[in-house]
């Protein structure tokens, strides 16, 4: 009953929470979805979920972000309730391992450090206590620890991270741009001649590239495409909207009409930002 009581307690916080996560998994009055769940079937919405997060920031709407910062938490509770049941650690060790990282991690605020750093010598600190964080994991390659499951896009751009911190990198922002030209050349030129599978190797050299050109230009290039992705869905909108003003659809129009549709739609943001 007093389980009952917390499951129930609108103000129940973090105890509550995992009190329902426990019940949830109980193997004799869980959910049956719940209990069937594993490590692996439920990664794929703990990453979705951490997008959602992204997308509300993106949106500055503070009110979904809650909800979504509530998503993201339950999948760090699914995930350590799993855990406790294979005797692996509990939600406590995940919460205390947090705690003596970043403790570790910041030793100009909780150590006898001084806090007397520019924003870019914290910065050096934090990776070279992390180097020493791999160190002991016996992480020695420089791409260690870099992980596999991140979307592509924002792996490749770690890896080159990585890779630069050695000295494995162009110089110049302008060596990148030839390559990149060089790789779309290639692929244009070799398209009629390459499988499908080359075709798909050479269009992820010149992805990877592009990543190295937005970590030259410090640009993060997952958000940057997450921006873009916004852009062109609020401008194709725009179209739809005007075509339906016409008692048109899009597959009524045509790439003419659709285009300076487009056009106007970018000038409108244009006004709309002065």
């Amino acid at each position: 009953m007093a389980d009952d009581a917390l499951i129930h307690d609108p103000a129940g916080g973090m105890p509550r929470l995992l009190e329902i996560m426990r019940r949830l998994r109980d193997p004799e009055s869980g959910c049956p979805w719940d209990i069937e769940q594993d490590f692996s079937t439920i990664a794929p919405y703990t990453i979705e979920e951490a997008y959602e997060v992204a997308d509300a920031i993106e949106r500055q709407d503070w009110a979904e972000l809650k909800g979504e910062l509530g998503d993201l938490l339950f999948q760090s509770v699914f995930h350590a309730q799993m855990a406790e049941e294979a005797g692996l650690f509990s939600f406590d060790d995940v919460a205390n391992t947090m705690s003596d990282k970043m403790v570790a991690r910041h030793p100009h605020v909780f150590g006898d450090e001084s806090r007397d750093k520019s924003p870019v010598q914290q910065t050096r600190d934090w990776e070279a206590i992390k180097a020493a964080e791999r160190a002991q994991k016996a992480q020695k390659g420089a791409l260690d620890g870099v992980a596999v499951g991140l979307p592509a896009l924002l792996r490749a751009y770690k890896l080159q991270k990585r890779a630069a911190r050695v000295g494995f990198d162009w110089p110049e922002t302008t060596q990148v741009l030839d390559k990149i030209a060089e790789e779309a050349r290639e692929l244009v030129e070799a398209r009629e001649t390459l499988t499908q599978d080359e075709v798909e190797e050479e269009m992820g050299d010149l992805l990877f590239v592009m990543a190295n050109l937005a970590r030259h230009l410090d640009v993060e290039p997952e958000a940057a495409l997450r921006k873009a992705n916004a852009k062109f869905t609020r401008r194709f909108k725009s179209i739809e909207a005007a075509l339906a003003a016409n008692g048109k659809s899009a597959s009524d129009s045509n790439l003419e009409e659709m285009d300076a549709l487009w056009e106007a739609a970018k000038a409108a943001e244009r006004r709309a930002a002065e």
